[in-house]
C-alpha cells in the first residue's frame, strides 16, 4: 500500500474555493457553483474540496477537532513544473484570480532550482517549483530517485 488517492482540503466557502481552482485549471465533472463535496481529476492523485466544519465532525461528530484559528499548519502541498516560464506563468494566473503570493518565485539559495509560494482563499500553501535535473514519467509525475 504505497498510495494517496486523496488530498482533502477543507474549506469555508464552497464556492469560493471552487471557482477559484476551476480558474487555475483543476479540472471537475462537478456542474454546480457550491456543491457539498467537490473532487478535482489530477495527474496520480486527486484533489478534495469539503466544507471545514462538516470535515471536522466528520473526524467525530461528538468532539470534532478545533478549527484552527490562522497560522502555518504544517502542511504545504506542490505542483512541480517543466520550466522557469511554467512557474512563472502559473503564478501570473494565481495572482489574477485572487490568490495571494506569498513567496514570489525565485532560485532558492539552498538548491539548483526556482520556485515560490502562494495560498489560496482558505490560506493553504501550496509552492509551484522547476528543477533543472527534474524528470517525469509518462504521466507526468514527478521522478524522484
Amino acid at each position: 500500500m504505497n498510495r494517496i488517492n486523496l488530498i482533502c482540503l477543507g474549506v469555508k466557502d464552497m464556492a469560493c474555493s471552487l471557482k477559484f481552482y476551476r480558474a487555475l485549471g483543476f479540472k471537475t465533472y462537478e456542474t454546480t457553483d457550491a456543491p457539498p463535496i467537490v473532487f478535482f481529476d489530477t495527474q496520480g492523485t486527486k484533489l478534495e474540496l469539503f466544507p471545514l466544519e462538516s470535515l471536522a465532525k466528520d473526524i467525530n461528530e461528538q468532539h470534532p477537532p478545533a478549527l484552527s484559528t490562522g497560522g502555518f499548519g504544517g502542511i504545504t502541498l506542490a505542483i512541480n513544473m517543466k520550466s522557469v516560464d511554467e512557474v512563472d506563468q502559473f503564478f501570473a494566473l494565481v495572482e489574477q484570480q485572487g490568490g495571494k503570493i506569498v513567496k514570489p518565485p525565485a532560485k532558492p539559495a539552498t538548491w539548483d532550482g526556482y520556485s515560490g509560494y502562494f495560498s489560496d482563499p482558505d490560506g493553504y500553501y501550496w509552492e509551484v517549483a522547476y528543477g533543472k535535473n527534474w524528470r517525469f514519467d509518462e504521466n507526468n509525475m514527478l521522478i524522484i530517485d
